[in-house]
């Protein structure tokens, strides 16, 4: 039997589809997942190969106040190889859960490439996270190793748990109360380990990393990805971001969410470029795009908000080395897509993946964009939209991975940590559920629709609330807007704008009529907006809107029988009513 080289087969499907740079219909066509056998890790097989002797740097953050930190391949390597070694040596063993509650510092990466050496499960945090929400995560995710900086660590003291922490940055001849709290270990101590290479002990199948996902609906799950999924399904997001060897690359996005892994870890990684970070405590668009211009940033992502803030700013200069541009995290607009056509010249390309799963659809370098569409499944994504009552294959439809055949789905999830009823769910039918819908347009073109639990009923026309506020955000006073069904006695539902307003703008009568009289010029009837209220919108920590509070408010209205002071209706204004 011929035994499987994981690095010679991993470098061979990246080498394939960076060789359909620019051709992705080829790409889509000829790509085929490698088999990267029994004991494939992504660590030691990819990252300390590609890293061997590899001065190029790796990762770099700059902060606001003008400081750098820079990190080599070859210094990750060495480095990352220590912390394992560390961390082996104060018990840490394969299996064992470890809680990242860590920003974007240089500490961050190491850890990750350490446990992922040793077989600990990394489980990314977010900073923002309360003590409750740790509580929970801590017990569900069976937590037993927490690295946490000191400013976070206190939060820790109402999260009881079996668990050992590990202070980043601690000081430990500091009488800063937040380091003395606890009896925890010092990640610093790590630096006096030895530097010899760890071990592969891992298999293809174990568990790499969980996640919780972001609950917009929901108590989150716990998605548990193995390391096969994750790294080797990143092929795909690889081929979306469309980044290269000797790119630097840049994502909007905190750790603790999928998003960073994806593009702030494995897929430039993947390729051996850099990975660059802009570090500030409150989010300016000015400061970011002198950044991208400055460091001379290739490929950049960011999610629909953060492109809306740069267009509120006018921020037209293109920066000089860009070369490609995406979107994710929720349905990118039209508008915006136009705008930065304009200006800088590029195409914003949307993507589509979620918790689960890798990228899945996406517009890929060289892929004509269709303005409000997300794109065509992406290299060896087998995507299909189906009817959630049948289970019938429809040109609108919920978006589903087929699991049938020989081979399940590379870059899916094994399933739900701890959870076998909400996987069995989710992959009910032979299908793994995605929960969005989306309609199928010309060339197999992908229009994302709407989560399944937000698409509503008015007049009996369904009505797709990303359409309205894709309709909505065109307008100047409209910075974010979120759209519900209320609840009415006529049209079963009509809907209900959240709107939050550029900056400057006055939430009076006279607003809110201009936005009603917008959305009845530039939206049918059976999806015009006939109310308005402007809102402080509901939000996951990932950023994602919660329709769900708002659609649940509007339902206690309705039950109530009362009308919500804050809003303003079609009726409010004569001339607008019809």
């Amino acid at each position: 039997m011929t035994r499987i080289d994981p690095t010679a087969a991993f470098l061979a499907a990246r080498d394939q589809l960076l060789g359909f740079a620019g051709d992705p219909d080829r790409a889509r066509a000829e790509f085929r997942w490698p088999d990267v056998g029994p004991e494939f890790n992504w660590a030691h097989d990819v990252f300390d190969r590609l890293a061997d002797g590899n001065d190029a740097t790796a990762l770099w953050i700059a902060e606001e106040d003008g400081s750098e930190r820079k990190r080599s391949f070859a210094q990750l390597r060495q480095r990352s190889d220590q912390v394992a070694n560390w961390l082996r040596g104060i018990g840490a063993k394969r299996g064992d859960v470890a809680m990242l509650m860590l920003g974007n510092r240089v500490e961050l990466w190491e850890i990750m490439l350490a446990a992922m050496k040793l077989g600990v499960v990394i489980l990314p945090t977010s900073v923002v996270l309360g003590a409750h929400e740790l509580e929970d995560r801590v017990e569900r995710g069976r937590v037993r190793w927490v690295f946490a900086a000191a400013e976070d660590a206190v939060k820790f003291a109402e999260a009881p748990g079996d668990y050992r922490g590990v202070g980043v940055g601690f000081d430990a001849a500091s009488q800063d109360h937040r380091a003395q709290l606890f009896d925890w270990l010092r990640y610093e101590e790590s630096s006096a380990a030895s530097l010899a290479p760890t071990p592969k002990t891992t298999a293809s199948t174990d568990p790499a990393l969980l996640y919780f996902t972001s609950g917009t609906t929901s108590r989150p799950k716990i998605v548990v990805h193995s390391h096969t999924s994750y790294p080797v399904g990143h092929l795909t997001t690889l081929s979306w971001i469309g980044v290269r060897p000797g790119d630097v690359h840049l994502v909007i996005s905190a750790p603790g969410w999928a998003k960073h892994a994806w593009s702030s870890f494995f897929g430039p990684w993947h390729v051996g470029a850099t990975i660059f970070v802009a570090n500030y405590a409150r989010f300016d668009a000015e400061f970011l795009v002198s950044e991208l211009d400055r460091v001379g940033v290739t490929t950049f992502c960011a999610p629909p908000t953060v492109w809306r803030m740069l267009i509120q700013k006018r921020l037209d200069r293109k920066p000089r080395a860009l070369r490609e541009v995406v979107s994710a995290g929720e349905p990118l607009n039209p508008e915006v897509i136009a705008r930065i056509r304009d200006w800088w010249g590029l195409d914003i390309r949307d993507g589509y993946g979620q918790t689960e799963t890798t990228a899945l659809i996406g517009n890929m370098p060289g892929d004509p964009v269709v303005p409000g569409a997300m794109g065509r499944p992406l290299p060896g994504v087998d995507a299909v939209l189906v009817d959630p009552l049948t289970g019938e294959e429809v040109e609108e439809g919920e978006i589903c991975l087929r699991l049938g055949g020989a081979l399940r789905p590379v870059n899916l999830m094994p399933g739900y940590f701890g959870d076998p009823e909400a996987t069995a769910r989710a992959t009910a039918g032979g299908f793994f559920r995605t929960g969005d819908v989306a309609q199928r347009g010309e060339g197999g073109v992908l229009t994302f629709v709407g989560r399944t639990d937000d698409i509503f009923k008015s007049s009996d026309f369904k009505v797709s609330p990303f359409e309205v506020e894709s309709a909505l955000i065109e307008h100047e006073h409209v910075a974010e807007a979120a759209v519900v069904g209320a609840p009415d006695d006529t049209r079963l539902n009509v809907a209900k704008a959240y709107v939050a307003l550029a900056g400057g703008v006055e939430a009076s009568a006279e607003t809110a009529r201009a936005i009603l009289a917008h959305a009845r010029v530039a939206l049918p009837p059976y999806m015009r907006v006939r109310r308005v209220e402007f809102f402080e919108l509901p939000k996951t920590t990932s950023g994602k809107i919660r329709r769900v509070e708002l659609r649940q408010r509007e339902e206690a209205a309705f039950a109530a029988g009362e009308r919500i002071g804050a809003e303003w209706r079609e009726e409010d204004f004569p001339g607008l009513k019809g």
